[in-house]
């Protein structure tokens, strides 16, 4: 699993003009899931993005100190399957790691479940629609978490 994390002082999604997400302060997730990941990696990711301590501490504090759950922040969950798209080789990215739509779909939604039992705003997109995601970075602050499943794949 692979999240591209960034602390915003504001983000929005739309999809076909309309706003379907928005939120003030806090984190956008921009979410990848891929054919290998089970609850373990959810749990993991889901701990880390509540927990990573990436807010400042008052006016002139330390610049990293607080996590999303200590400010009372807010959360913007975005699927994109591109994260897991390998440009090494050719002109045209592979996403052979990525997961297939229907449990993508899935992890993904039980992602958001148990990020939302944490009490915090938490706002979507919509999976597999195009998205245009507006982000006010705060910072900027960008950090990409990954999560690679430990479960041995059985080769043909």
């Amino acid at each position: 699993m692979r999240v591209v994390i960034q602390r915003v002082k504001s983000s929005q999604v739309e999809v076909e003009g309309e706003v379907v997400g928005k939120i003030g302060r806090g984190l956008n997730l921009l979410v990848g899931i891929s054919s290998n990941d089970t609850e373990a990696e959810l749990d993991w990711m889901v701990r880390k993005c509540l927990e990573l301590r990436i807010f400042p501490d008052g006016e002139n504090g330390d610049r990293f100190s607080k996590s999303v759950q200590e400010i009372n922040g807010e959360l913007l969950v975005i699927s994109q399957f591109t994260l897991y798209g390998d440009c090494r080789k050719g002109r045209r990215p592979s996403f052979d790691k990525s997961a297939t739509p229907q449990p993508a779909k899935e992890l993904y939604d039980r992602f958001v479940q148990k990020l939302r039992q944490s009490g915090l705003k938490v706002e979507t997109g919509i999976f597999g629609a195009m998205m245009d995601v507006l982000i006010v970075n705060d910072g900027p602050v960008t950090l990409l978490l990954e999560k690679e499943s430990t479960q041995k794949i059985p080769v043909p």
